[in-house]
């Protein structure tokens, strides 16, 4: 999808680029979800800002983690579209490519 393909070129972000990615793999298996993405109003970006936003609601001190699973789940919820079982984001990218590190204020 050129929306989500111009989003990660233009970011030069490699978390951009894993939930892109991430994304078009949901499209090829379930291309109903294609205006859901494709929606104006919503970005890979603002699904990262999403999960930060998640990520505060755990906040120990200055620390928050969110599992793999978490964060696929914010990002599907984000979009509007139904995530992959549980494991299935992790068999289809490279572990390292996994590690999502959110940056907290304060």
């Amino acid at each position: 999808m050129k929306k989500i393909q111009d989003e990660m070129k233009k970011a030069n972000n490699p978390y951009v680029t894993l939930i892109g990615q991430y994304l078009l793999d949901h499209l090829k298996t379930n291309p109903v979800d294609a205006d859901k993405i494709a929606n104006k109003d919503k970005s890979i970006q603002g699904s990262l800002d999403a999960m930060q936003a998640a990520a505060e609601k755990k906040k120990v001190g200055n620390m928050a983690v969110l599992s793999d699973e978490e964060g696929f789940a914010v990002i599907c919820k984000y979009f509007g579209i139904k995530g992959k079982s549980s494991g299935s984001a992790i068999t289809q990218t490279k572990e390292s490519d996994l590690i999502i590190n959110v940056k907290l204020g304060g």
